[in-house]
C-alpha cells in the first residue's frame, strides 16, 4: 500500500484479508480446544443429569475412517469432513446433543512398504502422518470432540479388536434360534447328547484335536485351508484388489498363483439372509443397497447329485427345470474330486479337441491347472468369447434321463461359488453355449424358443435364455415337465429330486466367508496360540492386548517369482522368543508351551467397530458401557436396528467395509454386548473433487500449476500438453493442498468453496481461480457488520423494514431446509443472496438482521461467525446459539406474478395474492384490460388455471 495514500492504508487496516482470516481462525481454534466447545456429554447414571440430557435429541454424526497418508491431505480429502462438520454445527444450533469426532484407520500396507524399503518402524511413519493430518484438519476448524479420537494402532484400541475376535471365535450360529450363541452352549449340547456328534460316537470319546475339528465346523471364526492369491515374488498373499486383470501383482508386476494356505476365516455367510433382509430398514442410497444385494447374491434353486464312479458330484442350479438339457459338467480346476475322477488313460473314442493335445488325462489336468492358477478370479469370470478347458477323462450320469455326460474342468467355474461344479445346459446359457461350440459338445433344447429360431440348435448363434417360456423335451422315468412354465417346472422337478433322494430345494449365496489372515507385520496380532497338537486356544482377556513384537526385518521372504510351490514366511515368525511361549491360560492345565499365530488381521478389522469406541473411548473394563451405547445408537422409532444417525463417505466402500461392519455388529448384538443390530442407519455418499491432469507427448503428467492456457490450448514449458479431468493426487502432479488455500484466503473460504461447488453427492472439478468468489462473500459479510476504516461495529439498534424482514426470513427458511437436507450449495446461495441484498440496500444493517445473518453463516464459516458474534457484543460462543427460526408471515410472498397466456402467448402479467383461488384468479384474468383487448371479443373455448402463477386462455 502506498505511503502517499494514508486514507487507503486506514481502510485496509480493518479489512477482512487472508492475514486477518488466519489470525481469527487460529485464535478461535485455540479457544475451542481450551473451552472444550465440542465435547459431547455421555449419560453418567446421574438421574437428574441424564434426564436433562434425555430432553435434548441426540445426533451421532460420523465420517468414514481416514487413512493417515504420509503425503498428507489434498483439497479433495476434506469434502466429506467439512460437510459433516457443517451438519453437526447446524444440529447443535437446533438443540441436539451432537457426537462428532474423528479417529484414524492406521494399520495399512503403505506404512509397511515404507518399513520394508527403509527399515523404519511403521509406527514411526504412521504417527508422523497422523500428527500432520491432525494439524491439517484442525486448520479447517472442524468441530470434533477430540477427547474421543484414537488410532487403530493404539494398543488400548486393538485390545478390544482382539477381544471382539475372541467373541466371534467363541461363538457359533444357531440356525434354529437364527442368532449367534456362545460356543460353550454348543459343547454342552454335544456333552449331554442333545445334539448328535457329527460322525457318531460320544463327545467324551473324542480327543482334544477331534473336538477342535468338530467345533471348527461351527465357529464363526475358524481356520481352514483356503484358496488364496499367492505371489512368490513378493512373498505374501494378496487381496483380489491387489491383483491385476492379467493375473499379476499390482505392486512389482509379479506372477500371482492360486494356492491353498491355512487361513483364518469369518463365517459371514451364516448372516447372509439377515444382511439382506435388514437392508430394507436402512436409510441408504438404493445403489449401495443393490451392490450389497448383488454381492450377497441370494438365489433359490436346487442341489442335484450327479453319480460318477460310485460317488456323487453335487451341483447347485437356479434352473433345475432345465436338467434334461444338461449335456456335460464342469468342475473348477481346484475341485477336490478332480484327481479322483482323472483316469490313467483317455477313454476310447475321446474327441481330440477335449484332450488339449495331451497324452493322458493327468497331463492335461495338470497343465490346465497351472494355467488357471495364474489367473485372478476376475479374469477367470471375464466374458471372453474364447472358452478354455480340458476333459477329465470321466463321465457322470444325468440323474433325470440316465445319459452319460463328460466331465470337464474349466477356469470359468470357481471353487468359491456354489459347490465348485456346474451342470452345463448349453442351449439355454450363453457361457455354456460358447463352451459347447468350442468343444463340439451336444446341445439339447429343453425350453421352447419364442423368438422364431426353431428347435434345431445347430442353426443357433447363441443360447436361448428365457424365464417365461414352456419346457419341452423333458420327460423321464417318473417325471415330466413338458408344457409347464418355468415356475411350475421348478417346483415339480424339485419335489421329484427330493422324493428320489438325489437332490433338494435350497438357497445359495454368492457371498463367501471372509478371508481374515494377512502374512504381514503391520496389523493386529491374533490372540490365538497353538498347543503341541496344533489345537488353537484363545488367550484369556487378562493377556490382552497382545502387542506386536519388534522384528529385525519387515520384509516377507521372497521366492523365485515363477515358483508357485512355495509357502509364505511371515515377519512375525522370525521372532522366536515371541512365537514360542509358555503360558498358563487359566484352563486348569497350568503352564504349557504354545506357539503364537504369526499371521495378522487385515486392515479391515479396526474399522469394523470403531463407531462403538467413539461412544466410550476410555473404558478399560468394557467394550462400551451398555447405557452409553443405547443412548447414542440404540433402536428408535423408524430405525428398529439402531445405528449411527448419519454416516458420510465414498461409494467405493459400498460392499467390503460396510458389509464387514454390519456382520460384526450383528454378532455383538446377538451375544448381548450392544443394542444396535446395525452400525449405520443413514448413509450418504459424497462425490469426488476432481482436477485436470495434464500430460506431455510421452503421456507423463506435468505440474498442473505450471501449465499455461493460450487460445484454448494448454502448454507446459512451451510444449503443448493434453488435458483430461480425473482424480487429484501427488502422482498426477495436480494436487492442491488445503494449507495452500487456507494461507491465501483462509479456512472459512475453503469451507465455503467446497460446499458451494455443487450438490454434495456429485463429483465436481476443482478450480482454484473460483475460490476468490467465496472470499469476496466473506468480505461483504464483514463490511455489513464492521467499518473497514475504524474497525467499529456499524449495526444499528433499529427495526428493519418489511422488505428486509421478508428477505431475511425467506433466507432463514430456505437455509434451514437446505442444511437439514445436506444441500449446502443452495444454502450458501441463499446466504449470498441475503448478504447481497443488505449490501445493495446500503446504510447500516439492523442489529437483529446482522445477528441472524451471522447465525446463518455459523455452521458454514464458523471462525468469522465467532468473530462477528463477539464483535456484536456477545460473550458466549456462537456454536451453541439457537439457529434462527423463520416467521411464516414473512416467508409467504405478499404477491406473486401470474402470467396470462392466450393461445400460448403471454398477453399480461398480474400481481395477485399467493393464496388466491382458481375461481378468483380466472375472474381477475378475464377482467384485465390487456386480456380483454387481446381477446377482441373472440369466443373462449377453455380457461386453464394453475393458481397462483398461470392462466391459459384457449379461444
Amino acid at each position: 500500500m502506498s505511503e502517499t495514500n494514508p486514507a487507503a492504508a486506514e481502510v485496509a487496516a480493518h479489512r477482512y484479508t487472508a492475514a486477518v482470516a488466519a489470525e481469527i481462525e487460529a485464535r478461535w481454534q485455540d479457544f475451542w480446544d481450551a473451552d472444550g466447545t465440542y465435547a459431547a456429554p455421555n449419560p453418567t447414571g446421574d438421574l437428574a443429569g441424564d434426564a436433562e440430557l434425555a430432553a435434548r435429541p441426540k445426533k451421532f454424526i460420523m465420517d468414514m475412517f481416514p487413512y493417515p497418508s504420509g503425503a498428507g491431505l489434498h483439497v479433495g480429502h476434506p469434502l466429506g469432513y467439512i460437510a459433516t462438520d457443517v451438519f453437526a454445527r447446524y444440529q447443535r444450533m437446533t438443540g441436539h446433543n451432537v457426537l462428532h469426532t474423528l479417529g484414524f484407520d492406521a494399520f495399512g500396507l503403505p506404512a509397511e512398504q515404507h518399513a520394508v524399503a527403509t527399515g523404519e518402524h511403521p509406527r514411526v511413519t504412521t504417527e508422523a502422518a497422523i500428527n500432520n493430518m491432525k494439524s491439517q484438519l484442525r486448520r479447517l476448524g472442524l468441530g470434533h470432540d477430540k477427547r474421543r479420537s484414537f488410532a487403530t494402532i493404539d494398543p488400548d484400541y486393538y485390545r478390544w479388536t482382539q477381544w471382539i475376535f475372541l467373541q466371534i471365535f467363541n461363538s457359533w450360529y444357531d440356525d434354529e434360534a437364527n442368532k449367534a450363541r456362545p460356543i460353550a452352549e454348543l459343547v454342552a449340547q454335544f456333552e449331554s447328547g442333545e445334539r448328535a456328534v457329527p460322525g457318531g460316537g460320544s463327545w467324551s470319546a473324542l480327543s482334544a484335536g477331534e473336538r477342535a475339528d468338530v467345533l471348527g465346523e461351527y465357529r464363526l471364526a475358524y481356520a481352514s485351508d483356503a484358496p488364496v492369491n499367492w505371489c512368490p515374488g513378493l512373498g505374501t498373499v494378496l487381496a483380489n484388489e491387489e491383483v491385476t486383470a492379467d493375473g499379476r501383482s499390482e505392486r512389482g508386476n509379479f506372477p500371482v498363483f492360486k494356492a491353498k494356505l491355512r487361513q483364518w476365516n469369518m463365517r459371514i455367510t451364516a448372516y447372509a439372509d439377515r444382511l439382506l433382509d435388514d437392508l430394507n430398514e436402512l436409510d441408504w442410497p438404493e445403489a449401495i443397497k443393490l451392490q450389497q444385494r448383488n454381492w450377497i447374491g441370494r438365489s433359490e434353486g436346487a442341489r442335484v447329485d450327479f453319480p460318477i464312479d460310485g460317488e456323487n458330484i453335487t451341483v447347485f442350479t437356479t434352473r433345475p427345470d432345465t436338467l434334461f438339457g444338461a449335456t456335460y459338467m464342469v468342475l473348477a480346476p481346484e475341485h477336490p474330486l478332480v484327481d479322483k475322477f482323472t483316469p490313467a488313460a483317455w477313454p476310447e473314442g475321446t474327441h481330440q479337441v477335449w484332450t488339449g493335445g495331451h497324452a493322458t488325462p493327468a497331463e492335461a489336468v495338470a497343465a490346465y491347472r497351472a494355467q488357471a492358477a495364474s489367473k485372478s478370479d476376475v479374469e477367470r469370470q471375464a466374458e471372453a468369447k474364447d472358452k478354455t478347458g480340458v476333459f477329465t477323462g470321466s463321465f457322470a450320469t444325468n440323474p433325470v434321463n440316465g445319459e452319460r455326460i463328460p466331465v470337464f474342468i474349466a477356469d470359468y467355474v470357481l471353487m468359491g461359488y456354489g459347490t465348485g461344479a456346474i451342470m452345463a445346459v448349453p442351449a439355454h446359457d450363453s457361457r455354456d453355449f460358447e463352451f459347447a461350440r468350442a468343444f463340439e459338445l451336444q446341445i439339447d433344447c429343453v425350453v421352447e424358443p419364442t423368438d422364431g429360431r426353431g428347435a434345431d440348435t445347430s442353426t443357433w448363434d447363441d443360447a436361448f435364455v428365457s424365464y417365461d417360456a414352456k419346457i419341452v423335451n423333458s420327460t423321464g422315468e417318473g417325471v415330466s415337465l413338458d408344457g409347464l412354465g418355468v415356475v411350475e417346472a421348478k417346483a415339480r422337478i424339485t419335489e421329484w429330486l427330493e422324493r428320489s433322494g438325489i437332490g433338494e430345494g435350497t438357497v445359495n449365496f454368492r457371498l463367501r466367508d471372509w478371508l481374515f489372515s494377512r502374512q504381514r507385520y503391520w496389523g493386529e496380532p491374533f490372540p490365538i496360540v497353538y498347543d503341541e497338537d496344533g489345537v488353537a486356544h484363545a488367550l484369556p482377556e487378562s493377556m490382552l492386548p497382545l502387542e506386536l513384537p519388534e522384528v529385525e526385518d519387515y520384509s516377507p521372504r521372497t521366492f523365485d517369482p515363477d515358483d508357485a510351490d512355495t509357502q509364505p514366511e511371515t515377519p512375525l515368525s522370525r521372532n522366536a522368543d515371541w512365537v514360542n511361549v509358555t503360558l498358563d491360560l487359566g484352563d486348569g492345565r497350568g503352564p504349557r508351551p504354545y506357539r503364537r499365530e504369526t499371521n495378522t488381521m487385515p486392515n479391515w478389522a479396526g474399522s469394523c467397530w470403531y463407531e462403538l469406541r467413539y461412544l466410550d473411548p476410555h473404558n478399560s473394563e468394557k467394550l462400551v458401557d451398555p447405557e452409553i451405547e443405547r443412548y447414542w445408537m440404540g433402536p428408535r422409532e423408524g430405525r428398529p436396528h439402531g445405528g449411527v444417525d448419519l454416516y458420510v463417505g465414498g461409494a467405493e466402500h459400498a460392499v467390503l467395509h460396510l458389509l464387514y461392519a454390519r456382520f460384526w455388529s450383528k454378532v455383538l448384538y446377538d451375544l448381548g454386548h450392544i443394542s444396535s443390530a446395525e452400525p449405520f442407519h443413514k448413509l450418504f455418499n459424497q462425490g469426488m473433487i476432481q482436477a485436470y491432469v495434464y500430460r506431455d507427448s510421452r503421456g507423463i503428467a506435468v505440474p498442473a500449476a505450471e501449465v499455461e492456457e493460450r487460445d484454448g490450448a494448454h502448454y507446459y514449458q512451451g510444449e503443448k500438453v493434453s488435458r483430461l479431468l480425473g482424480k487429484m493426487g501427488k502422482s498426477l502432479k495436480n494436487a492442491v493442498t488445503p494449507d495452500e488455500i487456507a494461507a491465501e484466503y483462509g479456512a472459512d473460504t475453503l469451507r465455503l468453496y467446497e460446499m458451494a461447488m455443487g450438490p454434495l453427492d456429485v463429483s465436481r472439478p476443482w478450480d482454484t481461480r473460483a475460490v476468490v468468489g467465496q472470499f469476496r462473500l466473506l468480505q461483504r459479510l464483514w463490511r455489513n457488520v464492521v467499518d473497514e476504516a475504524t474497525g467499529e461495529v456499524t449495526v444499528v439498534d433499529t427495526e428493519p423494514g418489511e422488505d428486509t424482514l421478508r428477505a431475511l426470513h425467506k433466507a432463514i427458511d430456505g437455509v434451514r431446509q437446505d442444511l437439514e437436507g445436506l444441500r449446502f450449495n443452495t444454502a450458501i446461495a441463499k446466504v449470498t443472496e441475503l448478504n447481497n441484498y443488505l449490501t445493495k440496500v446500503g446504510g447500516p444493517v439492523s442489529r437483529s438482521v446482522a445477528e441472524a445473518l451471522v447465525l446463518l453463516v455459523a455452521p458454514l464459516a464458523p471462525h468469522i461467525a465467532e468473530e462477528l458474534w463477539r464483535k456484536l457484543g456477545h460473550s458466549d460462543s456462537v456454536v451453541h446459539q439457537d439457529f434462527p427460526v423463520a416467521d411464516p408471515a414473512y416467508v409467504v410472498d405478499e404477491a406473486v406474478t401470474c402470467v396470462v397466456q392466450i393461445k400460448g402467448k403471454v398477453k399480461a402479467r398480474l400481481e395477485v395474492p399467493p393464496t388466491i383461488s382458481e375461481e378468483e384468479l380466472e375472474k381477475v384474468a378475464l377482467g384485465d384490460e390487456k386480456v380483454v383487448a387481446a381477446l377482441a371479443g373472440a369466443p373462449i373455448r377453455k380457461v386453464i388455471v394453475r393458481a397462483p402463477k398461470l392462466v391459459n386462455i384457449v379461444t
